[in-house]
């Protein structure tokens, strides 16, 4: 398939935030999660993501530079590609999905990693599958307009250092999760903003 079709067949299996949360928590209602995996362990990092998703969803707002933004865009789609066990996911979709919230000529859809591997392999993050990922395209061409993810410049650099030091990722999660709480969504945002200004339709 070509590159537009994949979008394409990913973009008919698409769900809004709405979806993508209620999907979550059904699944949990059942002892599962998103994925194949359904171990204690990724019960376990879904049932915290569900609380981290619903903090942001309660105490994020979009800077006025970025609602400024989104209200000067053209008709776009933003595909993400996510994972509800995600601990990165858990922070950076919420915010993603409240500044598309603000335009109406943004449609956000979801989709999930594993059920989309084809797109997935399209927007690899040094070789690997890394999520959260976001695609904006033009709404008619699907041009892509530009990609984010899987997280912060910052949160990707600390990830990157702690890893070449040979640390195991138990080891760093929490110092991610940390600078994810002091940030409040701000590099995210901010990221983003650059973007939307730079590739303005």
């Amino acid at each position: 398939m070509t590159h537009k079709n994949i979008i394409e067949e990913a973009l008919k299996n698409g769900m809004d935030y709405k979806a993508y949360r209620d999907l979550i928590d059904g699944l949990l209602q059942e002892g599962k999660t998103t994925g194949e995996n359904h171990s204690e362990a990724m019960i376990h990092y879904t049932e915290m993501n569900v609380q981290r998703m619903s903090k942001w969803d309660k105490r994020f707002t979009p800077s006025e530079d970025v609602l400024d933004a989104v209200k000067g865009l053209g008709s776009e789609t933003w595909l993400l590609i996510t994972e509800g066990w995600c601990g990165d996911a858990a922070h950076s979709v919420p915010v993603i999905a409240a500044i598309a919230d603000q335009s109406e000529n943004i449609n956000l859809k979801l989709v999930l990693r594993d059920e989309n591997l084809e797109l997935m392999d399209q927007y690899l993050t040094n070789g690997g599958r890394s999520i959260p990922k976001l695609i904006r395209m033009d709404a008619d061409t699907l041009e892509v307009l530009s990609t984010w993810g899987p997280r912060p410049e910052e949160t990707q650099n600390l990830v990157m250092t702690a890893k070449a030091e040979g640390r195991e990722y138990s080891d760093f999660v929490k110092d991610v999760q940390i600078w994810y709480a002091r940030n409040r969504g701000q590099a995210i945002q901010e990221e983003l903003l650059q973007s939307l200004t730079k590739h303005a339709l």
